[in-house]
């Protein structure tokens, strides 16, 4: 397939070309060549830029996928990566439930105020509890 310029695949991925130079200084995308003063990629390009939004969408940093994405051809994504990201996100999503269902109560409380509500101050302790809990540590991109 031919190579596109950088304002088609911009347009094909709907990620700016100012982002996509980012990408390219970081390793994440590699350019083919230059046409006139824009950079050329090839067509698999759109697919790599697919997998980088997966990631980011993800909650993965540009460094750890970039890990993942690095060298010479397939992507090699780590597997315990991906596992432990996908727990990190079930525990997210509790604490996300949470809240929502909080809310929710929040929204229909019949209470004459939400401080007097015992189950919306029981809501408020389980969600401060959770803001200020330390982070689980994280993987970080190795360096190649």
């Amino acid at each position: 397939m031919f190579d596109i310029d950088i304002s088609e695949l911009a347009r094909r991925s709907g990620v700016r070309a100012s982002a996509l130079r980012f990408y390219e200084q970081k390793g994440l995308i590699v350019s083919t060549g230059r046409r006139g003063l824009k950079r050329l990629f090839d067509s698999e390009t759109v697919e790599r830029l697919s997998l980088i939004a997966l990631g980011r969408a993800s909650g993965f940093s540009l460094d750890e996928i970039a890990a993942m994405l690095t060298g010479p051809g397939r992507p090699d994504i780590d597997k315990t990566r991906l596992r432990a990201k996908a727990e990190e996100l079930g525990r997210r999503i509790e604490v996300l439930s949470r809240m929502r269902e909080g809310l929710l109560h929040a929204a229909a409380c019949t209470a004459p105020g939400l401080v007097d509500c015992p189950k919306f101050r029981r809501i408020v302790r389980f969600a401060g509890r959770d803001a200020v809990r330390p982070p689980r540590p994280r993987f970080r991109a190795t360096p190649a």
